[in-house]
């Protein structure tokens, strides 16, 4: 599977941003697909992540009620829509799959991953 994150930017502290990432090669709708980010000096942290249908999603406490996470298989997308932004939400964003129907919130649970994203806001 390869994923191919975009949508990053640029963006004041309560701006939005819509990130995408495009998957291909196997079955998309197989997979939970998840988004995780990185800022700088940090480690690696879950952000969301949505079940095959789309019916069941996970978001951290840091982000719960700013940002949404969607999926379109018949695009073979995953969307995370990021409203409300503050400054500590910069960092580069990740989308990740895990062919395993069952949710996972932890980095080490998900096989593929694209290449990021950079996310700026600024205050």
């Amino acid at each position: 599977v390869q994923l191919q994150a975009s949508g990053g930017g640029l963006v004041q502290a309560g701006g939005s941003l819509r990130l995408s990432c495009a998957a291909s090669g196997r079955t998309f709708s197989n997979y939970v697909m998840g988004w995780f980010r990185q800022a700088p000096g940090k480690e690696r942290e879950f952000v969301a992540a949505i079940n095959w249908s789309g019916a069941t999603t996970y978001y951290a406490d840091s982000v719960k009620g700013r940002f949404t996470i969607s999926r379109d298989n018949a695009k073979n997308t995953v969307y995370l829509q990021m409203n409300s932004l503050k400054p500590e939400d910069t960092a580069v964003y990740y989308c990740a799959a895990r062919l395993n129907p069952i949710m996972a919130t932890t980095s080490g649970s998900y096989r593929y991953w694209g290449q990021g994203t950079q996310v700026t806001v600024s205050s």
